[in-house]
């Protein structure tokens, strides 16, 4: 897997305590598997497999995240991610050490687990792909303001992969930052309650 500089950059800006973690993470990823894409969306180091994002970390001022995109769909064998819905700091919590990441072999169990996810929707499949669109989330970019408000967001995760779409594709469609940021500030608000984009239509 090629590294992509500006993942080098972000690692580099980060505080001291973050630097030997999120280097400990790139390497456990990098190692896991050899078709991995290292990339950069929504203001942090992501990594996808055939256009599917796969996982992605990041750091803050006193912890660093990491989370799958399609944690709510991971077995969890070894009872290692956060409960979804229950935290928004990622799947495996507030990491502030090494210490508190799982062994490397468990980790990288969870991200072949979610890449075997990732082909389950269809995207992966070249006969599927030739007859819809596929939705390639890994190809927009989002403001900051939608980084830190998801990272903030205890429902986000929770949410299925289509109406983690819904909202991703509204907020992207917006013309202006100022509606941009409506979208993102209706978005949390619906969120507070698991809502989807469009709760209100849906069959109950």
């Amino acid at each position: 897997m090629e590294k992509d500089p500006r993942v080098d950059a972000f690692i580099e800006k980060s505080a001291d305590f973050a630097r030997p973690i999120l280097i400990e993470l790139r390497s456990i990823v990098h190692a896991a598997h050899p078709l991995l894409t290292e990339t950069w969306k929504w203001s942090f180091p992501t990594y996808t497999y055939q256009g599917k994002i796969i996982c992605s970390f990041s750091a803050f001022k006193h912890h660093c995240t990491f989370g799958f995109w399609l944690a709510t769909e991971l077995k969890d064998e070894h009872h290692t991610l956060e409960k979804i819905g229950k935290t928004a700091m990622g799947s495996l919590g507030k990491i502030t050490s090494l210490a508190q990441l799982p062994d490397r072999e468990i980790l990288t169990a969870y991200i072949l687990e979610s890449i075997e996810c990732s082909g389950k929707t269809g995207v992966n499949s070249p006969e599927k792909a030739t007859k819809r669109k596929v939705w390639d989330q890994s190809s927009i970019d989002f403001p900051q303001l939608f980084t830190d408000k998801v990272m903030e967001s205890a429902s986000f995760d929770q949410l299925s992969p289509s109406q983690r779409k819904e909202y991703v594709t509204w907020i992207d469609a917006a013309k202006t930052e100022v509606t941009k940021t409506n979208r993102i500030n209706a978005m949390l608000e619906n969120l507070k309650e698991g809502k989807s984009l469009h709760w209100k239509y849906t069959k109950k």
